[in-house]
């Protein structure tokens, strides 16, 4: 039976009307306690400080100095080269099957949404992307109805789509003409996916939220069984009691978290059973105190 998710309501949410409403509110989760994240920036750059002039308004005042000097100051800012946000979302097969009431594939385009909306609240415009079959838009915008557009293509799961994650982010790093952020959103089924990543990360402030389904531990206390890869069709023979990858599920998460990271690429894994919002604030609040970019 599918079980409501603690932070997004029914699991079948990404299909209704009030889709906007729910993405609007994570938004609002995630924002708070990140407005210093690079991604989440105001758009504007402090330039100075003057004296305050009649008509001024009171949010601009420079609390310190007028302290300090006993006068009334404000702050003046200059328009700060507005670095584009791409959200890169894998639509492939192997991010529509899952184990619980949330796919990975759900959980991207949550996620993507209300980083996107956030992004766009503080002058960052956005551009979601597919790293599947499906074709989306990408030059970055500003306009809201740009990110609904983009998103809604996306929203639908597939369970005969390939991977195009390592040929999307190879096309985005040329495509990209400034620095920019790249969140990547994917399980990493893809091989490609990595090196392409790490070469990304060269020019690029590249996060990658990996999507993760406990049935991926393995464990599934079945018996044997004959199972094939979503996205090429290769057929296998399992065991439910054994792991379906030949390292252990912690090592092999290590070893990615350190490949990305040598590459200069920030790296968290959200799971589908497990509340998102309070791991990737805090994710985002570590990177900014950090000074941005590089785990």
């Amino acid at each position: 039976m599918l079980v409501d998710h603690p932070e997004l309501g029914p699991p079948d949410e990404l299909a209704h009307g009030d889709f906007e409403m729910v993405v609007r509110r994570l938004a609002d989760d995630l924002a708070f306690g990140t407005d210093t994240s690079r991604f989440v920036g105001s758009g504007l750059e402090y330039a100075q400080s003057r004296v305050y002039a009649p008509g001024d308004s009171i949010r601009q005042i420079d609390w310190r100095l007028t302290a300090r000097t006993r006068e009334t100051y404000v702050k003046e800012y200059e328009a700060l080269k507005r670095t584009a946000v791409y959200l890169v979302v894998d639509t492939s097969a192997s991010m529509a099957v899952s184990s619980t009431a949330l796919s990975k594939h759900d959980l991207a385009v949550w996620v993507a949404s209300a980083v996107g909306l956030v992004a766009q609240r503080r002058l960052s415009p956005c551009a979601v992307m597919g790293a599947g079959d499906r074709t989306t838009r990408f030059l970055p915008s500003l306009l809201r109805s740009d990110l609904w557009q983009a998103l809604e293509p996306l929203r639908q799961n597939e369970h005969d789509e390939s991977t195009n994650l390592g040929e999307r982010l190879e096309e985005l790093a040329v495509r990209a003409r400034r620095a920019s952020v790249i969140i990547v959103l994917s399980d990493l089924h893809d091989p490609d996916a990595i090196p392409a990543i790490r070469h990304a990360a060269q020019r690029h402030d590249v996060l990658v939220f990996e999507l993760h389904d406990p049935a991926e531990d393995g464990q599934l206390r079945a018996g044997y069984f004959r199972g094939r890869e979503a996205e090429t069709g290769k057929s296998f023979i399992g065991h439910g009691r054994l792991r379906w990858t030949s390292k252990n599920a912690q090592q092999q998460e290590k070893d990615t978290g350190r490949l990305l990271a040598q590459g200069g690429a920030s790296w968290l894994r959200l799971d589908t059973d497990k509340p998102f919002l309070p791991p990737l604030r805090h994710f985002l609040t570590q990177r900014a105190m950090a000074g941005g970019g590089r785990a």
